[in-house]
């Protein structure tokens, strides 16, 4: 399949598909690439999945289109993921192969903003981040982390007393692995993401990410 990411033409929305296949014969077509590429396109317009799906692409609807293109080609055809995002300035990261695509949302269009978002968008592709900040993470997960870095202490011998403290410490380390802009930046882990963002310019922020892959 093909994961594809797109923006608008003033950078201020941007949709991430997957054009999902059987195989990665059909999936490295250029013909199949350049369906991917303009059904994104044509998400642009849409809010959501089913919008996207009722909407005319070439004279039929992009459902009707994907059941035709199943029988042309002889594989199931889907669109597994559609995710859409807006913001001031957003920009996008395609991964070599159309295997990860993501999209990037900043506080301002400055100086420096479309290769940050870029950047942080390959952060995001590379470093599969489960929530832009700490307020993003389910607390369901917080809680499963917590008892887990508890257990791990009980078997260390810790003191149950001191079990709150020392977990509240490894919860820091979570969210620094697994939140975007608390990341190490891979570019220069002398930094975070978020400094990283500040450094192009003071006031920018991330303001939301997307990340869709194959599989």
């Amino acid at each position: 399949g093909a994961a594809i990411a797109v923006v608008n033409a003033d950078k201020t929305a941007g949709v991430v598909i997957t054009l999902n296949c059987e195989t990665d014969f059909v999936g490295m077509n250029e013909s199949f690439v350049k369906m991917a590429f303009d059904m994104a396109n044509l998400a642009l317009n849409f809010n959501s999945k089913e919008e996207f799906l009722a909407a005319d692409f070439n004279g039929m609807t992009v459902a009707d289109k994907l059941i035709e293109q199943t029988g042309v080609i002889g594989e199931k055809l889907e669109v597994r993921s559609f995710e859409r995002i807006e913001g001031a300035f957003v920009g996008s990261y395609i991964h070599s192969g159309n295997k990860i695509a993501t999209l990037v949302a900043l506080s301002a269009n400055v100086d420096g903003a479309e290769e940050a978002s870029r950047n942080v968008a390959m952060q995001a592709a590379a470093m599969n981040p489960i929530a832009l900040n700490e307020a993003g993470v389910d607390a369901a997960i917080v809680e499963k982390e917590i008892e887990i870095a508890k257990e791990q202490l009980r078997a260390e011998g810790k003191p149950e007393a001191m079990l709150d403290n020392i977990s509240k410490g490894k919860i820091q380390r979570f969210y620094k692995d697994n939140t975007l802009v608390n990341q190490d930046f891979i570019k220069d882990g002398s930094m975070n993401v978020a400094a990283y963002v500040k450094s192009v310019d003071a006031g920018l922020t991330v303001t939301g990410f997307k990340r869709v892959a194959l599989g």
